[in-house]
């Protein structure tokens, strides 16, 4: 038997040494705010020497105020990064079945598969969601993932989840992440599903301060859900899953949220910026039009692969290769969107194997 496997970005999935812009994390343009770096030096000592808070209860009051009161103490689960939150979402409620949409986040798979749940996969429709194959799908089945915006497409679809979750029995459990929802154009009132909770006692929403605030290295994330769903999930935890320092980088971040609508506003113009520029200027390439921080780009040349290695030995430049994305091939990479410099450098280098 074949064991299932999920890869990720990172310059960890080559060698770090030749990489000097990373285009395949989806995280903040614009990194940590020098704000957060400096309370973390300031506060170094002594969060470095004592245990943490178990309970993560400052980190939950500030995210309850970012959520503008929205959700109540017991309806929040923290995690070590979203991934976490996802394991524990699993443990606590699929035994036999889950479906998953794809392409998507590979992690909702592997968790299911490592408690020997069986997976009902149903394919995107022209990169959305089919909501009917998916509602047939769901028969026997325990829970359903839903990524939105979904990673690798970049698609917000709020309408189409919010028409799936209507229709779905409410004994199965639904898992939306939205951990890349900051990045929706503000334009586009990227509505949430955190304030349907209660009226959809069986849904769980994810987000990540790992992406939205540039804390990749310290890992954070949190799910919202009805308090019933949320103590379940709490079953799970380990005890001091959060280290002390990213608690204080979490409530750091979460006070100076300048530092992210800086970030949007990047986003918006260097996405738009680089769609022109890609599609207008390349014969080889083609930017598929996205929602968020992230983009695909078709290759009319060449395997996926071979032009993620061309460009990091070329010139320092790290894709990601979405050939190991179930349902795709060997046609696609996955682009960040980071700032103008690095956007050029990233334009010159597919300009120096364009064909």
């Amino acid at each position: 038997m074949i064991q299932y496997t999920c890869s990720h970005g990172g310059v960890y999935t080559v060698s770090p040494r030749l990489v000097r812009v990373d285009f395949s994390s989806n995280i903040n343009p614009i990194g940590i705010s020098s704000n957060v770096l400096n309370v973390l030096r300031k506060n170094l000592p002594k969060l470095s020497s004592i245990y943490p808070d178990d309970e993560n209860s400052i980190l939950k009051k500030k995210i309850i105020d970012y959520l503008d009161g929205e959700v109540s103490y017991d309806s929040l689960n923290i995690g070590n990064g979203a991934t976490e939150l996802i394991y524990n979402f699993v443990r606590a409620f699929v035994q036999n079945q889950v479906v998953i949409p794809y392409p998507t986040f590979c992690e909702y798979e592997l968790a299911s598969r490592k408690i020997g749940a069986k997976i009902k996969h149903v394919p995107l429709k022209e990169w959305k969601l089919d909501v009917d194959r998916i509602l047939e799908k769901t028969k026997n089945s325990d829970a359903i993932f839903l990524c939105n915006p979904n990673n690798p497409t970049g698609l917000f679809s709020y309408d189409l989840i919010e028409k799936l979750v209507k229709k779905i029995d409410r004994s199965i459990k639904i898992l939306i992440d939205e951990s890349f929802i900051e990045f929706v154009d503000e334009r586009k009132h990227p509505r949430t599903f955190i304030e349907k909770i209660n009226e959809f006692q069986n849904v769980v929403v994810l987000r990540s301060l790992t992406k939205s605030f540039g804390l990749a290295g310290l890992r954070l994330g949190y799910c919202v859900s009805h308090p019933s769903i949320g103590k379940k999930i709490s079953h799970n935890k380990i005890t001091w899953n959060i280290n002390g320092l990213a608690q204080m980088a979490g409530i750091t971040a979460l006070g100076n949220l300048s530092h992210i609508r800086r970030a949007r506003k990047i986003i918006k113009s260097e996405r738009e910026f680089m769609y022109a520029s890609i599609n207008n200027n390349l014969n080889s390439f083609s930017a598929i039009e996205s929602d968020v921080n992230f983009y695909l780009i078709r290759l009319r040349h060449g395997r996926s692969k071979q032009i993620r290695d061309l460009l990091l030995e070329k010139n320092g430049i790290l894709v990601r290769d979405c050939s190991d994305f179930r349902g795709m091939n060997d046609k696609y990479i996955r682009v960040a969107v980071r700032t103008r410099s690095e956007n050029l450098a990233l334009l010159d280098s597919l300009e120096s194997i364009d064909k």
